[in-house]
């Protein structure tokens, strides 16, 4: 019962998506623009920032960054919902709750794993190179770093219901997660106080992890960190997300 529910509900979410496909390319752009444009400026500074390969170092901070950017903004299509009576009908309806918000991340999750892996694929035309394994696997953790993002967004759109107050919220949170992360850039080429401040940015971590799985480090402490932070960012985020439909909808 539970997963037919959420199946039926991933299955109208899909084909809302499907109908209007802009949002999903417009949200892939911005990081194929990053790699198409800020990718080749990284190539000649590959040895200086550590590594071999620029797009081992970049690729990985970008799937974080499509992750992060494209999930946070999962809740607006949340606020058009419940604006046009969508969550109000739900309420009567005998689905769980749980169902309601899990079938809305799924369709999340298989966008962004659409999208993720066309930003590998283009990557390798540019010069990608390291682990296949590897890079599975961050891109399993780039995606359920989306999923807990996606949840805390629906959970924040029902909250405030404005498109208003929810753009500014993001964006003020948004931006110094993109910059303490050191998804651009690796933070261990800053000065000693700001990695002090990444290091209470548990993004960071997933960041770190996700790059060190591109280039075959798999049985790291690095790699450690960023599935453990993963994994509690995901439960955080669906506990969230659930706690909040059932409340809207009880």
């Amino acid at each position: 019962m539970f997963w037919r529910d959420t199946f039926i509900v991933f299955r109208r979410q899909l084909r809302m998506a499907v109908r209007n496909p802009a949002w999903v390319i417009i949200g892939l752009m911005q990081p194929i623009l990053y790699l198409v444009l800020f990718g080749p400026l990284l190539e000649p500074l590959a040895g200086t920032l550590g590594t071999q390969n620029a797009y081992t170092l970049f690729v990985p901070g970008l799937l974080v960054q499509l992750s992060i950017f494209g999930s946070l903004f999962a809740g607006f299509s949340l606020i058009s919902e419940w604006r046009s009576g969508v969550i109000e009908a739900e309420r009567v309806t005998p689905a769980s709750r749980t169902a309601l918000l899990l079938g809305r991340i799924l369709r999340d999750v298989l966008q962004l794993l659409v999208q993720s892996v066309v930003l590998v694929a283009l990557a390798f035309a540019f010069g990608l190179t390291g682990s296949v394994p590897g890079m599975i696997v961050g891109l399993i953790l780039a995606v359920l770093l989306g999923g807990a993002c996606a949840a805390a967004s629906n959970a924040l759109a029902l909250t405030t219901k404005s498109e208003d107050v929810m753009a500014p919220l993001l964006n003020s949170i948004a931006l110094p997660v993109l910059l303490l992360s050191g998804i651009l850039l690796p933070m261990t080429i800053g000065p000693q106080w700001l990695q002090t401040v990444s290091d209470f940015i548990p993004t960071k971590y997933i960041v770190d992890a996700v790059r060190s799985l591109f280039v075959g480090d798999v049985f790291t402490l690095t790699t450690l960190w960023g599935v453990v932070w993963t994994v509690i960012l995901v439960v955080l985020g669906l506990w969230v997300g659930t706690r909040t439909f059932r409340k809207e909808n009880a």
